[in-house]
Protein backbone atom coordinates (compact mmCIF):
# COMPACT_ATOMS: atom_id res chain seq x y z
CA UNK A 1 0.00 0.00 0.00
CA UNK A 2 1.25 3.50 -1.17
CA UNK A 3 1.89 6.27 2.04
CA UNK A 4 0.47 8.80 1.90
CA UNK A 5 3.68 10.86 1.31
CA UNK A 6 3.70 9.15 -1.74
CA UNK A 7 0.60 9.78 -3.15
CA UNK A 8 0.69 13.70 -2.05
CA UNK A 9 4.27 13.89 -3.77
CA UNK A 10 2.23 12.87 -7.08
CA UNK A 11 -0.76 14.73 -6.58
CA UNK A 12 0.62 18.05 -6.00
CA UNK A 13 1.65 17.71 -10.05
CA UNK A 14 -1.73 18.05 -10.56
CA UNK A 15 -3.59 19.53 -8.04
CA UNK A 16 -0.57 22.34 -6.93
CA UNK A 17 -0.22 25.66 -8.52
CA UNK A 18 1.59 25.88 -11.07
CA UNK A 19 4.17 29.01 -9.94
CA UNK A 20 4.48 27.34 -6.56
CA UNK A 21 5.35 23.46 -8.35
CA UNK A 22 7.94 25.72 -10.67
CA UNK A 23 9.63 26.97 -7.88
CA UNK A 24 9.71 24.12 -5.20
CA UNK A 25 10.92 21.78 -8.53
CA UNK A 26 12.85 24.24 -9.80
CA UNK A 27 14.91 26.23 -7.10
CA UNK A 28 16.65 22.73 -5.70
CA UNK A 29 17.39 21.67 -9.78
CA UNK A 30 19.19 25.21 -10.38
CA UNK A 31 21.01 24.97 -7.24
CA UNK A 32 22.32 21.84 -7.42
CA UNK A 33 23.35 22.26 -11.13
CA UNK A 34 24.52 25.25 -10.87
CA UNK A 35 26.74 23.56 -7.72
CA UNK A 36 27.16 20.54 -9.67
CA UNK A 37 28.71 22.69 -12.86
CA UNK A 38 31.03 24.20 -10.39
CA UNK A 39 33.30 20.98 -10.69
CA UNK A 40 34.00 22.28 -14.17
CA UNK A 41 34.07 26.50 -13.02
CA UNK A 42 36.79 25.17 -9.89
CA UNK A 43 39.13 22.87 -12.29
CA UNK A 44 39.34 25.83 -14.43
CA UNK A 45 39.81 29.14 -11.83
CA UNK A 46 42.50 26.71 -10.09
CA UNK A 47 44.42 25.41 -12.76
CA UNK A 48 44.47 28.47 -14.82
CA UNK A 49 45.49 30.55 -11.47
CA UNK A 50 48.10 27.85 -10.39
CA UNK A 51 49.12 25.77 -13.52
CA UNK A 52 48.62 28.75 -16.66
CA UNK A 53 47.32 29.73 -19.38
CA UNK A 54 48.54 26.87 -21.43
CA UNK A 55 46.78 24.65 -19.10
CA UNK A 56 43.52 26.37 -19.52
CA UNK A 57 43.85 26.19 -22.93
CA UNK A 58 44.88 22.12 -22.64
CA UNK A 59 41.53 22.34 -20.28
CA UNK A 60 39.51 23.51 -23.61
CA UNK A 61 40.61 21.10 -25.47
CA UNK A 62 39.06 18.16 -23.11
CA UNK A 63 36.10 19.92 -23.38
CA UNK A 64 34.75 17.98 -26.46
CA UNK A 65 35.58 14.47 -24.57
CA UNK A 66 33.85 15.41 -21.49
CA UNK A 67 30.87 16.60 -23.00
CA UNK A 68 30.63 13.24 -25.23
CA UNK A 69 30.64 11.22 -21.98
CA UNK A 70 28.22 13.93 -20.76
CA UNK A 71 25.68 13.39 -23.65
CA UNK A 72 25.97 8.94 -23.44
CA UNK A 73 24.68 9.83 -20.26
CA UNK A 74 22.19 12.23 -20.46
CA UNK A 75 20.74 9.74 -23.61
CA UNK A 76 19.51 7.01 -20.57
CA UNK A 77 19.69 9.89 -17.98
CA UNK A 78 17.02 12.16 -19.40
CA UNK A 79 14.81 9.86 -21.10
CA UNK A 80 13.98 7.68 -17.93
CA UNK A 81 13.33 10.89 -16.26
CA UNK A 82 10.80 11.93 -19.18
CA UNK A 83 9.21 8.94 -19.20
CA UNK A 84 8.90 8.11 -15.91
CA UNK A 85 7.02 11.42 -15.47
CA UNK A 86 4.61 10.56 -18.28
CA UNK A 87 3.94 6.98 -17.01
CA UNK A 88 3.13 8.44 -13.34
CA UNK A 89 1.27 11.12 -14.82
CA UNK A 90 -0.99 8.04 -16.29
CA UNK A 91 -1.10 6.46 -13.58
CA UNK A 92 1.16 3.62 -14.72
CA UNK A 93 3.61 2.81 -11.56
CA UNK A 94 4.75 -0.84 -12.35
CA UNK A 95 6.36 0.79 -16.22
CA UNK A 96 8.24 3.18 -14.11
CA UNK A 97 9.45 0.60 -11.90
CA UNK A 98 10.32 -0.90 -15.24
CA UNK A 99 12.14 2.08 -17.22
CA UNK A 100 14.35 2.68 -13.71
CA UNK A 101 15.61 -1.09 -14.11
CA UNK A 102 16.10 -1.15 -17.54
CA UNK A 103 17.83 2.60 -17.45
CA UNK A 104 20.68 1.23 -14.74
CA UNK A 105 21.88 -1.60 -17.37
CA UNK A 106 21.63 0.57 -19.99
CA UNK A 107 23.69 2.95 -18.13
CA UNK A 108 26.60 1.28 -16.77
CA UNK A 109 27.18 -1.06 -20.41
CA UNK A 110 27.06 2.35 -21.91
CA UNK A 111 29.68 3.98 -19.63
CA UNK A 112 31.98 0.86 -19.47
CA UNK A 113 31.84 0.80 -23.10
CA UNK A 114 32.87 4.85 -24.08
CA UNK A 115 35.48 4.50 -21.09
CA UNK A 116 37.47 1.92 -22.63
CA UNK A 117 37.30 3.39 -26.29
CA UNK A 118 38.47 7.12 -24.69
CA UNK A 119 41.08 5.00 -23.00
CA UNK A 120 42.65 3.37 -25.96
CA UNK A 121 42.78 6.40 -28.39
CA UNK A 122 42.96 9.53 -26.42
CA UNK A 123 45.75 11.13 -27.86
CA UNK A 124 44.42 10.87 -31.12
CA UNK A 125 41.14 11.99 -29.78
CA UNK A 126 42.64 15.12 -28.32
CA UNK A 127 44.58 15.87 -31.17
CA UNK A 128 41.67 15.77 -33.48
CA UNK A 129 39.81 18.46 -31.00
CA UNK A 130 42.82 20.55 -31.57
CA UNK A 131 45.51 19.99 -29.28
CA UNK A 132 48.83 21.19 -30.57
CA UNK A 133 52.60 20.22 -29.09
CA UNK A 134 51.97 22.92 -26.49
CA UNK A 135 48.35 22.17 -24.89
CA UNK A 136 48.58 18.11 -25.36
CA UNK A 137 50.65 16.95 -21.91
CA UNK A 138 47.87 18.91 -20.03
CA UNK A 139 44.95 18.11 -21.92
CA UNK A 140 46.01 13.99 -22.00
CA UNK A 141 46.94 14.07 -18.62
CA UNK A 142 43.77 15.74 -16.84
CA UNK A 143 41.76 13.22 -19.34
CA UNK A 144 43.53 10.34 -18.27
CA UNK A 145 43.48 10.75 -14.79
CA UNK A 146 39.20 11.77 -14.78
CA UNK A 147 38.47 8.90 -16.98
CA UNK A 148 37.80 6.03 -14.22
CA UNK A 149 35.08 9.06 -12.58
CA UNK A 150 33.18 9.39 -15.95
CA UNK A 151 30.82 6.45 -15.50
CA UNK A 152 30.17 7.95 -11.54
CA UNK A 153 29.15 11.18 -12.78
CA UNK A 154 26.98 9.18 -15.27
CA UNK A 155 25.29 7.37 -12.45
CA UNK A 156 24.92 10.78 -10.73
CA UNK A 157 23.74 12.96 -13.37
CA UNK A 158 21.46 10.88 -15.38
CA UNK A 159 19.34 9.47 -11.44
CA UNK A 160 19.58 12.34 -10.13
CA UNK A 161 17.25 13.42 -12.89
CA UNK A 162 15.21 10.45 -12.48
CA UNK A 163 14.94 11.30 -8.35
CA UNK A 164 13.69 14.50 -9.51
CA UNK A 165 11.12 13.41 -12.33
CA UNK A 166 9.56 10.80 -9.18
CA UNK A 167 8.75 13.44 -6.85
CA UNK A 168 12.10 14.16 -4.67
CA UNK A 169 13.61 17.49 -5.83
CA UNK A 170 15.57 18.57 -2.86
CA UNK A 171 17.01 15.28 -2.38
CA UNK A 172 18.56 15.69 -5.90
CA UNK A 173 19.87 19.31 -4.80
CA UNK A 174 21.34 18.15 -1.70
CA UNK A 175 23.17 15.08 -4.08
CA UNK A 176 24.84 17.85 -6.12
CA UNK A 177 26.25 20.07 -3.21
CA UNK A 178 27.51 16.85 -1.54
CA UNK A 179 29.46 16.26 -4.90
CA UNK A 180 30.71 19.80 -5.50
CA UNK A 181 31.71 20.77 -1.71
CA UNK A 182 34.31 17.75 -2.00
CA UNK A 183 35.30 19.03 -5.20
CA UNK A 184 36.07 22.63 -3.28
CA UNK A 185 37.62 21.16 -0.79
CA UNK A 186 39.95 18.37 -2.49
CA UNK A 187 40.86 20.33 -5.93
CA UNK A 188 43.15 23.09 -4.34
CA UNK A 189 44.71 20.88 -1.61
CA UNK A 190 45.51 18.14 -4.58
CA UNK A 191 46.81 21.07 -6.77
CA UNK A 192 48.29 23.17 -4.66
CA UNK A 193 49.48 21.47 -1.55
CA UNK A 194 50.27 18.12 -3.01
CA UNK A 195 51.39 20.20 -6.33
CA UNK A 196 49.60 17.36 -8.48
CA UNK A 197 49.12 20.35 -11.09
CA UNK A 198 46.06 19.44 -13.66
CA UNK A 199 45.83 15.95 -12.77
CA UNK A 200 45.47 16.72 -8.81
CA UNK A 201 41.90 18.72 -10.70
CA UNK A 202 40.97 15.35 -12.32
CA UNK A 203 41.55 13.02 -9.14
CA UNK A 204 39.56 15.52 -6.64
CA UNK A 205 36.94 15.57 -9.49
CA UNK A 206 36.52 11.58 -9.40
CA UNK A 207 36.37 11.47 -5.78
CA UNK A 208 33.82 13.91 -5.56
CA UNK A 209 31.64 11.69 -8.41
CA UNK A 210 32.04 8.72 -6.60
CA UNK A 211 30.49 9.99 -3.30
CA UNK A 212 27.67 11.39 -5.32
CA UNK A 213 26.98 8.53 -6.99
CA UNK A 214 26.80 6.63 -3.92
CA UNK A 215 24.30 9.03 -2.35
CA UNK A 216 22.03 8.34 -5.61
CA UNK A 217 22.49 4.84 -5.53
CA UNK A 218 21.47 4.48 -1.81
CA UNK A 219 18.06 6.31 -3.01
CA UNK A 220 17.21 3.87 -5.17
CA UNK A 221 18.61 1.34 -3.53
CA UNK A 222 15.71 2.13 -0.43
CA UNK A 223 12.23 0.90 -0.28
CA UNK A 224 10.63 3.92 0.86
CA UNK A 225 11.53 6.15 -2.17
CA UNK A 226 8.71 6.23 -4.80
CA UNK A 227 10.36 4.79 -7.43
CA UNK A 228 13.21 2.11 -6.43
CA UNK A 229 15.10 -0.87 -7.26
CA UNK A 230 13.59 -4.10 -6.83
CA UNK A 231 13.39 -7.47 -8.03
CA UNK A 232 11.97 -8.32 -12.03
CA UNK A 233 13.03 -5.23 -13.47
CA UNK A 234 15.98 -5.57 -14.88
CA UNK A 235 15.51 -7.52 -17.74
CA UNK A 236 15.63 -5.16 -20.71
CA UNK A 237 12.85 -4.58 -22.71
CA UNK A 238 12.82 -3.43 -26.67
CA UNK A 239 10.14 -1.19 -26.20
CA UNK A 240 11.19 0.87 -22.85
CA UNK A 241 14.95 1.49 -24.55
CA UNK A 242 13.32 2.66 -27.89
CA UNK A 243 11.04 4.96 -25.94
CA UNK A 244 13.87 6.31 -23.52
CA UNK A 245 16.80 6.56 -26.32
CA UNK A 246 14.51 8.52 -27.89
CA UNK A 247 13.55 11.03 -25.68
CA UNK A 248 16.83 11.16 -24.89
CA UNK A 249 17.97 11.66 -27.97
CA UNK A 250 17.43 15.23 -28.22
CA UNK A 251 19.97 16.21 -24.72
CA UNK A 252 22.57 13.49 -26.29
CA UNK A 253 22.37 15.29 -29.98
CA UNK A 254 22.76 18.52 -28.41
CA UNK A 255 26.06 17.79 -26.36
CA UNK A 256 27.32 15.36 -29.32
CA UNK A 257 26.68 18.73 -31.37
CA UNK A 258 28.95 20.61 -28.61
CA UNK A 259 31.56 17.97 -29.39
CA UNK A 260 31.28 18.83 -33.38
CA UNK A 261 31.27 22.06 -32.34
CA UNK A 262 34.12 22.41 -30.21
CA UNK A 263 36.51 20.35 -32.28
CA UNK A 264 35.64 22.80 -35.48
CA UNK A 265 36.36 25.96 -33.35
CA UNK A 266 39.37 25.08 -31.82
CA UNK A 267 40.81 24.38 -35.07
CA UNK A 268 39.66 27.86 -36.18
CA UNK A 269 40.60 29.66 -33.35
CA UNK A 270 44.19 28.26 -33.27
CA UNK A 271 44.38 28.62 -37.39
CA UNK A 272 43.38 32.59 -36.83
CA UNK A 273 44.27 33.24 -32.95
CA UNK A 274 46.74 30.70 -31.90
CA UNK A 275 46.73 29.14 -28.37
CA UNK A 276 45.45 31.91 -26.75
CA UNK A 277 42.14 32.65 -28.33
CA UNK A 278 41.78 28.65 -28.04
CA UNK A 279 42.08 29.37 -23.69
CA UNK A 280 39.55 32.28 -24.65
CA UNK A 281 37.01 29.99 -25.84
CA UNK A 282 37.48 27.53 -23.05
CA UNK A 283 36.55 30.55 -20.51
CA UNK A 284 33.81 31.71 -23.31
CA UNK A 285 32.40 28.09 -23.00
CA UNK A 286 32.83 28.30 -18.98
CA UNK A 287 30.82 31.46 -18.87
CA UNK A 288 27.97 30.75 -20.86
CA UNK A 289 28.04 27.32 -19.41
CA UNK A 290 27.49 28.47 -16.01
CA UNK A 291 23.92 30.69 -16.68
CA UNK A 292 23.10 27.53 -19.23
CA UNK A 293 23.58 25.44 -16.75
CA UNK A 294 20.84 28.01 -14.13
CA UNK A 295 19.03 27.34 -17.67
CA UNK A 296 19.13 23.92 -17.17
CA UNK A 297 17.83 23.47 -13.92
CA UNK A 298 14.68 25.63 -14.20
CA UNK A 299 14.07 22.96 -17.47
CA UNK A 300 14.38 20.47 -15.33
CA UNK A 301 12.17 21.73 -12.43
CA UNK A 302 9.83 22.27 -15.89
CA UNK A 303 9.96 18.65 -16.91
CA UNK A 304 8.38 16.09 -14.48
CA UNK A 305 5.40 19.41 -14.01
CA UNK A 306 4.66 19.44 -17.81
CA UNK A 307 5.29 15.10 -18.50
CA UNK A 308 3.22 14.33 -15.90
CA UNK A 309 0.38 17.08 -16.58
CA UNK A 310 0.57 16.20 -20.15
CA UNK A 311 0.06 12.43 -19.39
CA UNK A 312 -3.00 13.40 -17.72
CA UNK A 313 -4.35 16.01 -20.21
CA UNK A 314 -3.87 18.68 -18.26
CA UNK A 315 -3.01 21.13 -21.02
CA UNK A 316 -4.24 24.70 -19.61
CA UNK A 317 -1.41 23.69 -16.51
CA UNK A 318 1.17 22.11 -19.37
CA UNK A 319 0.89 25.66 -21.06
CA UNK A 320 1.27 27.76 -17.92
CA UNK A 321 4.58 26.39 -17.13
CA UNK A 322 5.80 26.65 -20.23
CA UNK A 323 5.03 30.06 -19.61
CA UNK A 324 6.72 30.44 -16.54
CA UNK A 325 9.83 28.58 -17.22
CA UNK A 326 10.44 30.51 -20.63
CA UNK A 327 10.06 34.09 -18.73
CA UNK A 328 12.87 32.61 -16.06
CA UNK A 329 14.89 31.52 -18.53
CA UNK A 330 15.27 34.33 -20.57
CA UNK A 331 15.90 36.81 -17.46
CA UNK A 332 18.93 34.92 -16.92
CA UNK A 333 20.42 34.89 -20.07
CA UNK A 334 19.45 38.63 -20.81
CA UNK A 335 21.33 39.36 -17.58
CA UNK A 336 24.45 37.31 -18.50
CA UNK A 337 24.58 39.21 -21.64
CA UNK A 338 24.73 42.27 -19.92
CA UNK A 339 27.05 41.58 -17.95
CA UNK A 340 29.55 39.76 -20.71
CA UNK A 341 28.87 42.82 -22.71
CA UNK A 342 29.63 45.54 -20.30
CA UNK A 343 32.50 44.10 -18.29
CA UNK A 344 33.79 41.39 -20.29
CA UNK A 345 37.41 41.81 -18.84
CA UNK A 346 36.41 41.22 -15.18
CA UNK A 347 34.98 37.51 -16.48
CA UNK A 348 38.53 36.74 -18.10
CA UNK A 349 40.19 38.02 -14.78
CA UNK A 350 38.87 35.57 -12.85
CA UNK A 351 40.53 32.75 -14.54
CA UNK A 352 43.66 34.24 -15.60
CA UNK A 353 46.27 37.25 -15.36
CA UNK A 354 47.44 36.61 -18.39
CA UNK A 355 47.19 40.19 -20.56
CA UNK A 356 46.95 38.40 -23.75
CA UNK A 357 44.64 36.00 -22.56
CA UNK A 358 42.46 38.68 -20.78
CA UNK A 359 42.04 40.55 -24.18
CA UNK A 360 41.43 37.79 -26.49
CA UNK A 361 39.05 36.46 -24.01
CA UNK A 362 37.25 40.19 -24.04
CA UNK A 363 36.59 40.64 -27.56
CA UNK A 364 35.74 36.87 -28.21
CA UNK A 365 32.81 37.59 -25.23
CA UNK A 366 31.52 40.48 -26.76
CA UNK A 367 31.02 39.57 -30.05
CA UNK A 368 29.85 36.18 -29.16
CA UNK A 369 27.40 36.87 -26.35
CA UNK A 370 25.30 39.24 -28.66
CA UNK A 371 22.48 37.31 -28.85
CA UNK A 372 22.75 35.43 -26.27
CA UNK A 373 19.57 36.90 -24.23
CA UNK A 374 17.38 34.67 -26.33
CA UNK A 375 19.16 31.45 -25.93
CA UNK A 376 16.99 30.83 -22.46
CA UNK A 377 13.88 31.09 -24.65
CA UNK A 378 15.16 28.57 -27.46
CA UNK A 379 16.37 25.74 -24.81
CA UNK A 380 13.17 25.98 -23.09
CA UNK A 381 11.42 25.35 -26.23
CA UNK A 382 13.36 22.18 -26.90
CA UNK A 383 12.96 20.48 -23.41
CA UNK A 384 9.49 21.35 -23.74
CA UNK A 385 9.13 18.90 -26.72
CA UNK A 386 11.67 16.93 -24.87
CA UNK A 387 9.17 16.72 -21.59
CA UNK A 388 5.43 15.74 -24.00
CA UNK A 389 8.28 13.17 -25.38
CA UNK A 390 8.12 14.76 -29.04
CA UNK A 391 11.67 13.63 -29.65
CA UNK A 392 11.57 14.76 -33.62
CA UNK A 393 10.80 18.16 -32.50
CA UNK A 394 13.23 18.24 -29.79
CA UNK A 395 16.09 16.74 -31.72
CA UNK A 396 15.41 19.32 -34.47
CA UNK A 397 15.63 22.13 -32.22
CA UNK A 398 18.40 20.99 -30.60
CA UNK A 399 20.45 21.16 -34.13
CA UNK A 400 19.55 24.23 -35.29
CA UNK A 401 21.47 26.36 -32.84
CA UNK A 402 24.58 24.04 -33.11
CA UNK A 403 25.05 22.09 -36.16
CA UNK A 404 22.03 23.45 -38.64
CA UNK A 405 23.14 27.31 -38.61
CA UNK A 406 26.53 27.52 -36.49
CA UNK A 407 28.46 25.26 -39.01
CA UNK A 408 27.84 26.61 -42.03
CA UNK A 409 28.41 29.73 -40.51
CA UNK A 410 31.65 29.20 -39.29
CA UNK A 411 32.98 28.04 -42.77
CA UNK A 412 31.18 31.02 -44.56
CA UNK A 413 32.46 33.72 -42.16
CA UNK A 414 35.84 32.44 -41.20
CA UNK A 415 37.68 32.67 -44.50
CA UNK A 416 36.66 36.56 -45.10
CA UNK A 417 36.78 38.15 -41.07
CA UNK A 418 39.48 35.25 -39.66
CA UNK A 419 38.91 35.39 -35.62
CA UNK A 420 36.17 37.97 -35.63
CA UNK A 421 34.13 35.54 -38.33
CA UNK A 422 34.61 32.57 -35.61
CA UNK A 423 33.13 34.86 -33.08
CA UNK A 424 30.57 36.17 -35.02
CA UNK A 425 28.89 32.78 -36.05
CA UNK A 426 27.46 32.54 -32.54
CA UNK A 427 25.02 35.41 -32.26
CA UNK A 428 23.92 34.79 -35.69
CA UNK A 429 23.36 30.99 -34.96
CA UNK A 430 21.39 32.13 -32.35
CA UNK A 431 19.00 34.71 -33.41
CA UNK A 432 17.60 31.83 -35.89
CA UNK A 433 17.40 29.31 -33.68
CA UNK A 434 15.08 31.72 -31.72
CA UNK A 435 12.96 32.47 -34.45
CA UNK A 436 12.83 28.71 -36.01
CA UNK A 437 11.73 27.91 -31.97
CA UNK A 438 8.90 30.58 -31.53
CA UNK A 439 7.31 29.02 -34.33
CA UNK A 440 7.41 25.47 -33.20
CA UNK A 441 6.05 26.46 -29.96
CA UNK A 442 3.05 28.48 -31.77
CA UNK A 443 1.83 25.31 -34.23
CA UNK A 444 2.45 23.10 -31.13
CA UNK A 445 0.25 25.39 -28.88
CA UNK A 446 -2.76 25.29 -31.44
CA UNK A 447 -2.38 21.48 -31.48
CA UNK A 448 -3.08 21.39 -28.20
CA UNK A 449 -5.70 23.53 -27.88
CA UNK A 450 -7.55 21.32 -30.57
CA UNK A 451 -6.80 18.34 -28.27
CA UNK A 452 -7.94 20.14 -25.55
CA UNK A 453 -11.42 21.42 -27.40
CA UNK A 454 -11.55 17.71 -28.42
CA UNK A 455 -11.79 16.46 -25.32
CA UNK A 456 -13.94 18.54 -23.38
CA UNK A 457 -16.73 18.11 -25.97
CA UNK A 458 -16.09 14.49 -25.50
CA UNK A 459 -16.63 14.58 -21.78
CA UNK A 460 -19.78 16.05 -22.33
Amino acid sequence: MESRENIDRLNELKYLSVGKLLWKYSLPAIVGTVVMSLYNIIDRIFIGQGVGPDAIAGLAITFPVMNLASALGMLIGVGSSTRISIVLGQGNKEMAFKVLGNSIIMTIVLGLCYIMIFAVFMKDILILFGASERTLPYAYDFMMYILPGMLFMNLCYSYNNVMRASGYPTRAMVTMFIGAGLNIILAPIFIFIFDWGIKGAAIASDISMLVSAAFVMLHFMSGKSEIHFKHGIYRLKKSILVSVVSIGAAPFLINCAGCAINAIVNNMLYKYGGDSSVAAMGIFTTYTQLLVTVVIGICQGMQPIIGYNYGAMLFGRLRRTYYLAAVAASAVCLLGAMVSLICPQYIARAFTSDNELITATSNGLTIATMMFWGVGFQIVSTNFFQSLGMAAKSIFLSLTRQIIFLIPLLFLLSPHWGLSGVWAAFPISDALAIIVSAILVIYEFRSLRRMELTENKTLQ
